[in-house]
């Protein structure tokens, strides 16, 4: 069976929807505009779906200019970005990066949106900021660049990695459980734990590190509810070195724009 990259997916907000695109342009950070805005505390920690599960709710996409947001119970947030004015300093997971705070309206917006879910872990909702991310930033390994992704510019899973899961569950699961950036067919079940280079259409992209999940995949991203699973089948035959590992995080080494339906090349086995 021939492989071929059969979908496609960015995150403008960190921890918010996904936006399934038909093609996109390959930056040295992952998709263009991935990750490029982040919800902070007033103090700069980053916003997550571990804590806020009503994060997934939110529909967010950006065009380059405008972020637009939908929300249940909310009017969409239409948003003119500004990557002018000072940077202010954030961390994601406790490293440091920089953003440009977005003003007030956006601050606001995403408050009244967050607080209207009632306490969470950690108490009542105290605020937030929304910001667009400044400078450079490394990951954690592999020599490539991120925006506020966790530590790697892109996500690679097959499709039938999540089949093979599924047969294992008694409710199968949406891809969007694991957010990845792009899903590929043709490759077998975790045919991505052995490759180490692929090119894709007329880019190449590096496999360079099993994705260890966190609970974040046990969130319905529709209706914001969380379970047990997949964490819990995933315990019984996907343990790596500590941790429940589905999917590779991969650095771009090669540029371009990629398609649905683009052919997937293995140049290099792990």
């Amino acid at each position: 069976m021939e492989a071929v990259l059969a979908e496609l997916h960015v995150y403008p907000l960190k921890s918010a929807g996904g936006t399934a695109l038909s093609h996109a342009e390959l930056t040295p950070t992952g998709l263009r505009h991935d990750r490029e805005f982040m919800l902070v505390t007033p103090e700069g920690r980053h916003l997550s779906q571990r804590e806020h599960p009503r994060m997934a709710l939110l529909r967010p996409s950006f065009d380059g200019e405008v972020l637009t947001v939908s929300a249940p119970g909310m009017e969409p947030l239409e948003l003119k970005a500004s990557a002018a004015g000072e940077p202010v300093d954030v961390t994601v997971h406790r490293k440091p990066c920089q953003g440009v705070d977005q003003g007030d309206a956006a601050a606001e917006w995403f408050t009244r949106y967050l607080a209207s879910s009632g306490p969470e872990r950690g108490g009542p909702f105290a605020g937030c900021r929304l910001v667009r991310f400044t400078g450079r930033r490394p990951t954690g390994r592999g020599g490539g660049e991120v925006a506020f992704a966790d530590g790697y510019p892109l996500l690679v899973i097959s499709a039938e990695s999540l089949a093979d899961l599924n047969t294992r569950l008694d409710e199968p699961l949406p891809m969007d459980r694991f957010r990845p950036s792009l899903v590929l067919t043709g490759l077998g079940p975790y045919g991505e734990d052995g490759v180490r280079l692929l090119r894709v259409g007329e880019t190449v992209v590096e496999l360079v590190k099993p994705c260890a999940r966190c609970v974040i995949t046990t969130t319905d991203q529709r209706t914001a509810a969380r379970t047990h699973e997949p964490l819990r089948t995933l315990a019984t035959y996907r343990k790596r070195d500590g941790g429940l590992v589905f999917g590779q995080n991969a650095v771009p080494r090669e540029l371009g724009t990629l398609r649905t339906g683009d052919p997937v090349e293995i140049l290099e086995r792990a």
